[in-house]
């Protein structure tokens, strides 16, 4: 995927998700040329989860949420428990950085689709905490927001391992 934050068009929905997929990109971009030991490092002693692989799986299921279970209404089959609510992110730990970007990726071409054929007032099948119906257009922009954040911890994790910036 080209990485570009240019929508095809300047419509709503061309513009959302083109922010979304150069949010996407952006958060392979950070990984790029990381080799699994260092991408594994924990610069943070108060939040030893808080690792590049971490936070790339920690992304892939924010996705898996909001489109699956949230807008679609499906079971959650994540990987958190009660007892280990950010279980995504340690598992990921043992799994290549490579083969998580490329699930990353896999699974956004999914979500791509499936958005493409949706209305954006499409209203979710689950309710958020405040027994809210969000539409497929909040779900969109809570996802640009929520990547985005995460790209500037993965800027940092990134500067802290081997001094690389920008991206």
């Amino acid at each position: 995927m080209v990485r570009t934050d240019t929508p095809a068009a300047w419509d709503e929905r061309s513009t959302l998700t083109a922010m979304l997929d150069y949010a996407r990109a952006t958060a392979r971009a950070k990984c790029e040329g990381l080799s699994d030991e260092a991408a594994r490092q924990k610069h943070l002693p108060t939040s030893p989860l808080m690792t590049v692989p971490g936070l790339v799986s920690h992304l892939k299921w924010v996705e898996y949420y909001w489109f699956e279970v949230v807008l679609l209404g499906r079971e959650d089959a994540g990987p958190w428990t009660e007892e280990d609510p950010d279980r995504e992110m340690r598992i990921a730990l043992d799994v290549p950085l490579a083969t998580l970007l490329d699930e990353y990726d896999a699974q956004a071409e999914r979500y791509r689709q499936l958005v493409a054929g949706m209305d954006l007032d499409t209203r979710c099948q689950r309710s958020m905490s405040d027994g809210q119906f969000p539409t497929l257009r909040f779900v969109l922009l809570h996802l640009i927001e929520e990547t985005a954040r995460h790209n500037g911890h993965l800027d940092i994790l990134r500067e802290l391992t081997d001094g690389v910036t920008g991206a």
